[in-house]
């Protein structure tokens, strides 16, 4: 390969350094982040709301200028709900030792399943499974032995209702 010209390298270096002028690009540096950051943001001058298209409440007042009642509130018509069967229900002693009494009234009567759960939902213990009558009804269970200290879940079904009372077993 021949010699080249110190002519030759002057009009590259200087062809170089044009290019970069004129492209306002720097040829042996890159620029700072800080000027494109500053340059790309902007001040928001107020806070973003977001609205939502929610129609206000309005009570349905008949001619007379009040609010009606439901008329299932009052006892006419059919009800979609059926009524409560298992209306009270309690649990006691709590801690219990052992024994645990359990008072539960039924509107109707029904099937009655008392049972003893752990912390997991699984059954540990039967208690009862009987039909029982209508009205007010006090059980008394004894626990000794069975069961070991810990906190345990007494659920009792009354026909379709469940009901579940926590317990603490001593």
């Amino acid at each position: 390969m021949g010699k080249i010209s110190t002519k030759a390298l002057l009009f590259n270096f200087t062809c170089i350094i044009c290019f970069g002028v004129m492209s306002n690009v720097t040829a042996f540096a890159q620029k700072t982040d800080s000027v494109n950051y500053m340059s790309r943001s902007r001040k928001i001058s107020k806070t973003p709301s977001i609205r939502i298209n929610t129609p206000a409440y309005r009570p349905i007042i008949d001619g007379f200028g009040s609010i009606p009642y439901n008329s299932t509130l009052l006892g006419k018509g059919t009800s979609s709900k059926p009524e409560k069967n298992l209306t009270f229900l309690k649990v006691f002693p709590n801690p219990v030792d052992d024994q645990i009494s359990v008072v539960f009234k039924l509107e109707r009567e029904s099937l009655v399943s008392i049972k003893i759960m752990d912390l997991l939902g699984n059954e540990v213990a039967t208690l009862a499974n009987e039909r029982a009558s209508s009205g007010e009804q006090t059980k008394t269970y004894t626990i000794a032995n069975r069961l070991s200290s810990g906190i345990y879940f007494v659920r009792i079904v009354a026909g379709a209702e469940t009901s579940v009372k926590r317990i603490s077993i001593l």
